[in-house]
């Protein structure tokens, strides 16, 4: 076996998990966990779009909620005023998303460094500040609420979101096509144009690679993937409220692509996973349970710094080359490149 059969191996023990969910965990009296897992997989990709700019680009967001909220209140409103689809409110809160990211990246993506997490703070915050203040259209801290229609209806049967299982297998089959999308993106010239310009912006400038125009791309695909998580969220929680455009989900989204490995594609998934299970375990026990999770992600940064999926990787990469030593004593050892 090779460390790319054994990746393989791994994803597809984590999807049939993943697809097994709904029915093993109420066998084992577990109902309340299919939701937390469904919550997971909805900010996992928030913070796959996080990771997206701060893994494959160098650039930190701290802006992804405003993204967030502009795709939950695309679907609440355009499901209270014009009484739309599931895929059809779906399709408007991510372009919305889109469009603001279009708006922000056009002057933010001209910076990098702390300027760059700078301007996506102040854009976050801006129209966080105008969200509450239009109590009239977005509800403030209230919220909208709205009742979400069917995801399906054909000769008569309807897919509702109403029934636990059938949500939490749209929202699984929703987040997995958006992952599936993130691979195809990152390992095509776009995404090896993104690493480029990682490692070196100038050196990629010099190769052809319009740094300006790539840096726009990225930022308004990775508004889009925050659109869609909250709009996935919006129909989980039958609701939109400005609260969440505030940068603070922003900073969880952060948090959760550097514990889960920043530039690993299923890093956010774990990273989520990993905190929003801690936080359910031990919050009814201790009430500064943030406190923990400070201490965890610290301790990540120094002593993991690429979090879980790369120490994963690291892990693979070292066993089987410590096994291929041991066949042939006399065989030079591999040199393998460290994966980013």
């Amino acid at each position: 076996m090779t460390v790319s059969h054994a990746r393989v191996l791994g994803l597809t023990v984590l999807v049939l998990a993943l697809i097994a969910v709904p029915y093993a965990l109420p066998a084992l009296g577990a109902n309340f966990w299919v939701n937390i897992i469904a919550e997971i997989l909805i900010w996992s990709l928030l913070a796959a779009s996080v990771n997206l700019l701060l893994g494959y680009l160098g650039l930190l967001s701290f802006g992804q909620s405003l993204y967030f909220g502009f795709g939950m209140y695309g679907v609440a409103l355009s499901i209270n005023a014009w009484d739309v689809g599931f895929w059809s409110a779906l399709a408007i809160g991510m372009a919305a998303a889109s469009v603001m990211a279009l708006i922000a990246g056009v002057l933010a993506v001209r910076l990098t460094w702390h300027y760059f997490a700078i301007i996506t703070v102040v854009f976050s915050l801006i129209f966080y500040f105008a969200a509450m203040s239009m109590k009239w259209l977005t509800g403030g801290d209230d919220g909208v609420s709205f009742t979400p229609p069917p995801v399906m209806n054909l000769g008569g049967y309807k897919l509702l979101l109403t029934d636990p299982t059938a949500q939490y297998y749209v929202i699984l089959g929703i987040v997995a096509g958006c992952f599936a999308l993130m691979a195809l993106i990152v390992n095509s010239p776009l995404g090896l144009s993104f690493k480029a310009i990682r490692e070196n912006d100038r050196r990629a400038a010099l190769i052809g690679i319009n740094v300006y125009r790539t840096r726009l791309i990225a930022f308004v695909l990775a508004g889009a993937l925050a659109g869609v998580s909250g709009a996935l969220f919006a129909f989980f929680g039958r609701y939109a409220s400005a609260s969440y455009m505030f940068y603070h989900v922003s900073g969880e989204a952060v948090v959760w692509a550097i514990v889960g490995g920043a530039s690993s594609l299923l890093g956010p998934l774990f990273g989520a996973g990993a905190l929003i299970i801690f936080r359910e375990l031990v919050s009814n026990a201790w009430e500064h349970y943030l406190i923990a999770v400070g201490v965890i992600t610290i301790l990540v940064v120094m002593f993991a710094p690429r979090g879980i999926a790369g120490s994963w990787n690291d892990l693979l990469h070292k066993a089987f080359m410590r096994r291929s030593q041991g066949a042939d004593p006399n065989k030079p050892a591999a040199v393998i490149e460290e994966p980013r």
